[in-house]
């Protein structure tokens, strides 16, 4: 099916790349201004782009019979055999095109967020080069054509994402903060890889079009009969892969990198790892889940289980956090877990395929209340200059806009109706509910901790005690300002976009109702979670400290992360540098390296010993030669005397 007018689309993924070769290389020629509004403008137009694309994919031409079609442009990068070749080009399908939009259009509310926020800071083009420069990258991840062509913009996104972790090298945390998350994806990264190389190995095609056809058929036939301890070889790549996923979603045990990866400037923790880059391993999954679901199910089950399992442990270390930004990082851990267990727990096929709806129904509504927590954050740092709750309290009456907007990010991510985040969590938990009863009660009593810990938030930054700041809190300025509004506006509204008009499994419309038993389910335990939080939080008062001296052991777990740091330096330093990396390396140094400078001193003697004959003196040579000669005559002639006495 040929779509020759969604051509302009490439310029959705152009722009950027151009726009960050011109700040990069030419930003310190500009004054600081121009590089923002140039990054700005030039966001504006891959929204627009983004806009017009979905209006024409959804309302205009993406249907055939009824059915969303895949619309792709490629042409041939690298080619190894006749049917194993790179294709570079832009794929567009309800999920791809949804994901253009949620990423301009946060991308967008950041730049322009930042103009305020980031001004007069040293580096300020070299700002707007990186955020260029991830756009481009996570843009490029979400239309790729191919799981390679994914993998290419999936590394940049990392690079992207280190750039601006250390966007203040001279830090010294968040130097380490950088390193930190870059290595922790990299072990992902090469399982991805690895998944990667075992499915077009035996699939001999990277092209999703071809992997996820027809049922997903020729993953399935090209890898029969082939098994590894007890797995088929499918499984093995498929769930390979999603350790790739986990890692750049920060699932357990990768979840590590993202709470210190705040370092880097708010905005960019908003647009990095809020509402884009965290979500490429909820994609991932979704872009190969006919894969998952016909070829690796047991795989789907073991992704519905890590997710469970990380979102309750993340909401758990959350209430304990008194960093604002962790705390929304924690936050975002467990959302994320949210989406990736309702793929897991999805069949496929209309209201079958309810999970993989509502996994993707999450993500494009957390974005924005997610992008929203993050920027009011940016303006309550902003305000009184630090991330401390403890710092904070009584800015309600100081910081209006802020307070209101943050108000409602806090009643959508605590699943109040009729906010965006009730009608996809509730997607979510019908989901669970249908499939296994013991997720569905995790996950609701996790939703029920979400309500409780975000209100704590809220209500420690703008109520509890009123503090004596030094500076008087005042409220941002309009740049600022204007994306928090807009952004609560999508907040407000985004729910009642009819997602599953639009996203399905089978690319089939079809029309969701809402589970009255689950909705009101979901909104008491919230209240609940909420009631609790005001109870003890509201104002001041020595309750919260008398319940975690009650259960020391568990809140002082809880407040160090459950040890996932100490336990990845014991198995890094111990086990993987001490036990296997230092005998590998003194076996190199010694063995290897002390067997080729054998070969060297044998080479270095020889030529030491013979050196003298190549002494460059004609009458040594002379000499030499009449010597050698003689010898030969004399040879020759003591053979000829018994040659003939014979």
């Amino acid at each position: 099916m040929e779509h020759f007018n969604y051509t302009y689309s490439i310029l959705i993924i152009a722009l950027p790349a151009i726009m960050f070769l011109i700040l990069g290389l030419g930003g310190k020629y500009m004054k600081p201004i121009v590089t923002g509004i140039l990054g700005t403008l030039s966001l504006s137009v891959m929204a627009v782009l983004s806009y017009i694309t979905a209006y024409q994919y959804f309302f205009v031409d993406g249907k055939v019979d009824g059915v969303y079609q895949a619309v792709h442009t490629a042409f041939t990068w690298l080619r190894f055999t006749d049917s194993l070749h790179i294709d570079l080009g832009i794929y567009l399908d309800p999920i791809s095109v949804m994901m253009l939009v949620v990423i301009t259009t946060v991308s967008l509310m950041v730049h322009i967020y930042s103009l305020g926020y980031m001004k007069g800071e040293k580096g300020f083009q070299r700002y707007y080069a990186f955020l260029s420069l991830f756009s481009f990258a996570m843009l490029g991840l979400v239309v790729a054509t191919n799981i390679f062509q994914m993998y290419i913009f999936w590394e940049l996104v990392g690079v992207s994402s280190f750039l601006l972790i250390s966007f203040y090298y001279v830090k010294p945390s968040a130097v380490a903060a950088s390193k930190k998350a870059f290595i922790v994806t990299r072990f992902a990264d090469f399982f991805f890889l690895v998944g990667i190389l075992l499915l077009s190995y035996f699939t001999g095609t990277f092209d999703f079009a071809t992997l996820t056809a027809s049922d997903a058929s020729i993953c399935i036939s090209s890898t029969a009969g082939a098994s590894f301890l007890g797995m088929s070889v499918l499984s093995w790549a498929m769930l390979l892969i999603f350790m790739g996923g986990a890692g750049k979603s920060a699932m357990m045990p990768f979840h590590i990198w993202l709470p210190d990866a705040m370092e880097g400037p708010t905005p960019a923790s908003a647009l990095i790892h809020a509402a884009t880059m965290v979500v490429a391993g909820v994609f991932l999954v979704a872009r190969l889940f006919p894969i998952y679901h016909f070829g690796a199910p047991d795989i789907l089950n073991v992704i519905a289980w890590v997710g469970t399992l990380t979102a309750l442990f993340a909401a758990i270390v959350a209430c304990t956090q008194t960093d604002i930004k962790r705390v929304l990082a924690f936050s975002t851990i467990s959302q994320i877990a949210f989406m990736l267990t309702s793929i897991g727990v999805s069949e496929f096929g209309g209201h079958e395929g309810l999970g993989y709806m509502a996994g993707m129904f999450h993500l494009f509504t957390h974005a924005f209340f997610k992008a929203l927590l993050f920027l009011c954050a940016g303006a309550i740092i902003h305000a009184v200059h630090s991330n401390e709750m403890d710092d904070m309290g009584g800015l309600a009456k100081k910081l209006p806009i802020t307070c209101i907007a943050f108000g409602l990010a806090w009643l959508a991510i605590s699943g109040i109706f009729p906010l965006s985040g009730f009608w996809s969590k509730d997607e979510i938990l019908v989901a669970a509910s249908e499939h296994n009863k013991a997720i569905y009660f995790i996950l609701s009593f996790t939703a029920g901790l979400t309500a409780f810990y975000m209100t704590r938030l809220f209500l420690r930054i703008f109520f509890h005690e009123k503090k004596h700041y030094h500076h008087e809190p005042h409220e941002a300025g309009p740049a600022m300002a204007i994306p928090l509004i807009i952004l609560a506006i999508f907040t407000v509204l985004a729910g009642f976009v009819p997602f599953s008009e639009f996203v399905t499994t089978d690319g089939k419309p079809y029309e969701a109702h809402l589970n009255i038993p689950i909705a009101i389910t979901s909104v008491v335990v919230s209240l609940i979670g909420i009631g609790i939080g005001f109870r003890l939080y509201f104002k001041k008062n020595d309750l919260p400290d008398k319940i975690a001296d009650g259960i020391s052991l568990l809140y002082q777990g809880a407040y160090h992360k459950f040890y996932g740091d100490e336990a990845w330096l014991f198995v890094t330093r111990k086990i993987i540098f001490k036990r296997i990396s230092k005998p590998i390396a003194w076996f190199d140094r010694h063995i290897v390296d002390g067997f080729m400078n054998s070969l060297a001193y044998v080479t270095q003697s020889a030529s030491r010993s013979i050196k003298g004959l190549q002494s460059g003196y004609i009458q040594q040579y002379a000499l030499v030669y009449l010597l050698g000669a003689l010898i030969l005559i004399v040879g020759f002639a003591g053979w000829i005397v018994c040659f003939i006495c014979r």
